[in-house]
């Protein structure tokens, strides 16, 4: 039986892809590069925030990432003042977590974005008490697709991988899913493809945020 769930945050929780955008975009415009497309940022994202800048970069024709440094402290410091630029829940996730909070399963977040700013969105859009655990990326853990983050929130909740459920939207979040063995759960309104998803060996692929409460009982 699940007794957890473990969320990913962009492009699951929340639709958040205007906020990196805007603050990408600003980050490496001092090197002449960009403006670039939302569906762009949709794959630059989901492996950290060093990696997004990177992507840019390389994106802008920076293949050596000469201007790294320089872009990333940008990057941070944007991303600081805007993180809520322009975020907002998908549709059906408030009704989930409702949903959750009622059958009495610990609802959880484990994000790439740093966990200063993480904290920030999840308490913005839901309130402070909502969830048990909050888990962005720190120094000392390693950032998804490693397991470490599952396991650390498993040990906080004194639960085992079985008893949890992980959903996010990307290949990075199946594999952290599958590296700790909890039953994971593709979300098919956020920034990635079916195809990611099931190639990446998803557990279960949905379309809309109720269903999984479907896989409760399971």
């Amino acid at each position: 039986m699940i007794k957890a769930v473990i969320f990913d945050l962009d492009g699951t929780l929340s639709d958040s892809i205007r906020s990196m955008k805007y603050c990408g975009d600003r980050a490496v415009a001092p090197f002449g590069m960009g403006p670039f497309t939302e569906e762009q940022y949709k794959y630059f994202v989901g492996d950290g925030a060093a990696n997004l800048v990177k992507r840019a970069l390389i994106a802008g024709g920076d293949v050596r990432l000469v201007h790294f440094q320089e872009a990333f402290a940008n990057y941070k410091k944007l991303f600081g003042a805007y993180c809520m630029y322009e975020v907002k829940p998908y549709e059906g996730v408030p009704e989930l977590l409702k949903a959750l909070k009622e059958r009495g399963i610990a609802i959880c977040v484990l994000s790439n974005k740093p966990h200063a700013e993480t904290v920030k969105v999840i308490e913005t859009l839901f309130g402070k008490e909502t969830f048990d655990v909050i888990q962005g990326q720190q120094e000392g853990l390693a950032i998804k697709p490693s397991p470490e983050g599952v396991y650390r929130i498993l040990e906080r909740l004194e639960m085992e991988a079985k008893e949890c459920l992980y959903l996010g939207d990307t290949a990075t979040d199946m594999k952290t899913g599958k590296g700790a063995g909890v039953f994971t759960v593709g979300a098919l309104w956020g920034f990635r493809t079916r195809e990611e998803l099931e190639e990446a060996r998803a557990d279960a692929v949905i379309m809309h945020p109720l269903e999984v409460l479907t896989f409760l009982e399971q």
